[in-house]
């Protein structure tokens, strides 16, 4: 079994290259030949062997509106298929590009989606797409999401899109590289110890509008929690003017890009992980489930859909409204008790490595990849 994937990007960190990664992984361990072709941030092409599995990213342009303009993918994508056939395409939406790169493969290769979210900030530029991706998911072969809730809390899914096509995989982790190692232990108490007794919450992510950060650092106001914000982004400057306006620069710290042996042990050091984000554009918070197997309990908001499936409220956390500030100080209160956090950190670490494994992940596309197959 020979798949292309379509990951969109390698270099460039997000939720849907994280999965698309981890997917390609576990499949290339469980015997399936992957090819996992993607757009380069630059002009500079790869190709090179990653966990096993063919990484090859084509030149682009650059990136406008979150999607890379690379031509070169096509050529590839072409290549790659006159050198050894393709048996399926598995596209990950949104992601036009891919969608150009599918629209020029032979039509004859059964097509795979995973769907992880609605176009929901370029909603100008969605109005011409959209009849091109109605076309491109009416004729897929199977759609897949993580949750139930990315159905139904979806407005781009065709509604005539057939039932039995529909299919839920829940997304599945690596949790090896998180586990409390002597070494972790102590980069997270150094970590710790800048919260100076208080509330340590943790939160990461991309800075941009959709994420919530603006909202939660103003309810850094209303509490006597530490925050610890990792990441970086076009907003990173806006943000750190927030928190000097507001008077919280001795609550409030910015990491910028935290690597990824440098990450567990953020996840070790926090009380608290924090998910923020105000549209749906935020549609699963793979993060969520990185501080759940640190046995972290997590506030999230209310999107009605896969982010709160993966952080039931007062099974593994809290939920509180969207843009609502006084919320989520007073859920940060609220955990600032010890016996409650440790009751829904430990169901929280349950939770996530119960239900969101990489090996029940592979092994429900490998058996529905063989059933298109076998229809084929």
């Amino acid at each position: 079994m020979r798949i292309l994937q379509l990951g969109r990007f390698w270099k460039i960190i997000g939720g849907v290259q994280m999965h698309a990664q981890a997917l390609c992984q576990t499949l290339t361990a469980q015997g399936v030949e992957v090819c996992d072709l993607v757009a380069a941030p630059t002009l500079q092409s790869t190709d090179q062997t990653v966990d096993g599995y063919r990484m090859v990213e084509a030149a682009s342009l650059g990136v406008y509106f979150s999607t890379a303009i690379s031509p070169a993918m096509v050529l590839q994508a072409r290549l790659l298929h006159q050198e050894k056939p393709f048996d399926l395409i598995h596209l990950h939406f949104p992601d036009p590009m891919s969608h150009l790169v599918s629209m020029c493969m032979p039509a004859h290769i059964p097509r795979v989606i995973t769907w992880h979210s609605d176009i929901v900030k370029q909603k100008n530029l969605l109005k011409p797409y959209r009849p091109f991706q109605r076309r491109e998911i009416m004729r897929a072969k199977a759609l897949i999401a993580p949750t139930a809730a990315h159905y139904t809390s979806s407005t781009q899914i065709p509604a005539d899109y057939p039932a039995e096509r529909c299919h839920i995989i829940p997304f599945g982790m690596n949790y090896d590289g998180l586990r409390l190692t002597p070494g972790i232990a102590e980069r997270a108490a150094q970590i710790r110890s800048q919260a100076r007794g208080q509330l340590l919450v943790f939160t990461l992510g991309r800075h941009v509008s959709y994420k919530g950060f603006h909202v939660l650092i103003e309810a850094m106001q209303h509490t006597d929690a530490y925050l610890i914000l990792g990441g970086d982004g076009p907003l990173t400057p806006e943000l750190r003017q927030q928190v000097h306006t507001l008077g919280l620069t001795d609550k409030v710290k910015f990491t910028g890009r935290i690597s990824d042996e440098d990450l567990p042990a953020y996840y070790h050091a926090c009380d608290v992980f924090c998910l923020p984000s105000v549209t749906t554009a935020e549609a699963f918070g793979l993060v969520q489930l990185e501080a759940m197997a640190c046995g972290k309990p997590v506030i999230c908001t209310q999107l009605n859909n896969g982010v709160n499936a993966v952080n039931p409220h007062g099974v593994t956390g809290l939920t509180v409204p969207t843009h609502d500030a006084p919320a989520l100080a007073q859920a940060m209160n609220t955990l600032s008790n010890a016996a409650l956090r440790t009751q829904l950190g430990q169901q929280a670490q349950a939770h996530a490595l119960g239900n969101y494994s990489l090996q029940a992940m592979g092994e429900q596309h490998i058996q529905l990849y063989q059933a298109l197959l076998n229809q084929r």
